[in-house]
This record gives C-alpha cells, sequence and structure tokens, in this order.
C-alpha cells in the first residue's frame, strides 16, 4: 500500500523591531486567532495599542481569518511593543501569502508598515545630564 503524503503546513516567522521593542510573529494555518505574548488580542491594553495592531488584520481583511499568528514582544514601552508587533504581523501576513497586492496595500496605507524603525536613542554624553543638551555659557 503506498502512503498518502499529507500537505505541509507553512510556517512563517517575522520580525518587527521599534525602538528597543522587538517583536517575532509567527504565522500558522488556522482560523484567525491571534495572540501578543500568549494573550488573547482583545485582552491587550491600552486600547490605542490593540487598535495600532490590528491595523494589519483589518487591512488584510477575509485572508487574517485563514491563519493563526502568535506574537512574542520584548522591551520598550507599550506603544514601541504595539509598533514592533504591527510590522512582524504585516511582514508575516505578506509572506505567508505571497500576494503582491496585499503588499501595496500596506504601503499605500503606511509606509512603515513593512519596514522596521531604525531610529535609536542618541546616548547620553559624559559629564552631561542629557544627549545633546550643555549648558549655557555667558560672554559677559
Amino acid at each position: 500500500m503506498a502512503k498518502i503524503k499529507k500537505p505541509k503546513k507553512r510556517t512563517i516567522v517575522c520580525t518587527g523591531k521599534r525602538k528597543t521593542s522587538i517583536a517575532r510573529a509567527t504565522c500558522k494555518e488556522g482560523t484567525g486567532v491571534v495572540r501578543v505574548n500568549s494573550l488573547n488580542l482583545d485582552l491587550v491594553t491600552p486600547e490605542v495599542a490593540r487598535l495600532r495592531i490590528i491595523e494589519p488584520l483589518i487591512l488584510a481583511g477575509e485572508k487574517a481569518k485563514k491563519v493563526n499568528i502568535h506574537v512574542n514582544v520584548k522591551g520598550g514601552g507599550v506603544m514601541s511593543r504595539a509598533d514592533a508587533a504591527r510590522v512582524a504581523i504585516s511582514n508575516a501576513l505578506v509572506e505567508y501569502f505571497a500576494d503582491p497586492e496585499l503588499k501595496k496595500k500596506f504601503q499605500a496605507y503606511d509606509k512603515k508598515m513593512l519596514v522596521s524603525d531604525t531610529r535609536r536613542t542618541e546616548p547620553q554624553k559624559p559629564y552631561r545630564s542629557a544627549a545633546r543638551s550643555k549648558r549655557q555659557t555667558s560672554k559677559r
């Protein structure tokens, strides 16, 4: 008897960065479940951060309901974590479906949706309280 080969389930892993936050999104075939740090997306607080994370899922529409996405986020503050998760999710969706129309839709909505933000805070200088500020000197 010949064995019947089951089709392999694809798993895509993508990353996103913002400030000091790093997010890793794992995208698999599924029913549309989205979890951030093993927490259901509906329970993510504050609401502004949740809305930021949901943006790529809304733009993807029905395609987002065909996959399960698990996001692990480390470092940074609440909003930088949300932005890192957003970049990771949108990249995972584009790579999973390999759809140029979806990529164009994301880019038309927001160019930063597919690109990690490279800006970092400047380090403090020695003997100063901030990165750039110096004590004002008087000429007279």
